[in-house]
């Protein structure tokens, strides 16, 4: 018996990294929306003392890794951060080598999903307030993650 969850469907990822004065108290924020809008799943994490940069990347990462348990046939990725996007979409090159480990590390997570089926968006901080909210949230409430 085919449920819901079974249907191959679209989902809008948006992540966010903060970090308090780069580097600083670091967190992540990930929400996840389905092709309706309804937030179907979230998820925030302290990361301890991180660039923002890196923040950023972690984000996805996370955003990559839950949404490799559900059934996505196709994931629009948005982010507040204009590098991190550029150097997913290979339009940037990344020079840091702690940057391109984590980039490394995404692009195989993205390799576990159909052919095509993920875009990246640059989108502005304003349209990505609840991600944001959740990598604060993270860094505000640390002593409750550890």
């Amino acid at each position: 018996m085919n449920t819901l969850r079974d249907k191959p469907q679209k989902y809008a990822v948006f992540t966010d990294g903060a970090s308090r004065n780069n580097p600083g108290e670091a967190g992540i924020g990930v929400v996840i929306k389905d092709e309706k809008g309804t937030i179907v799943q979230t998820a925030s994490e302290y990361l301890g003392t991180e660039t923002n940069n890196v923040a950023e990347y972690m984000a996805l990462i996370r955003g990559l890794e839950v949404i490799q348990t559900l059934n996505a046939e196709a994931v629009d990725f948005f982010l507040d951060s204009q590098l991190v996007v550029r150097q997913m979409q290979g339009i940037y090159k990344i020079k840091n080598k702690g940057l391109l480990s984590l980039a490394k590390r995404a692009q195989g997570l993205c390799s576990r999903l159909p052919k095509g089926a993920v875009k990246f968006h640059h989108i502005p901080r304003e349209e990505n307030g609840e991600a944001d909210r959740l990598a604060n949230d993270a860094i505000d409430h640390k002593d409750k993650n550890h």
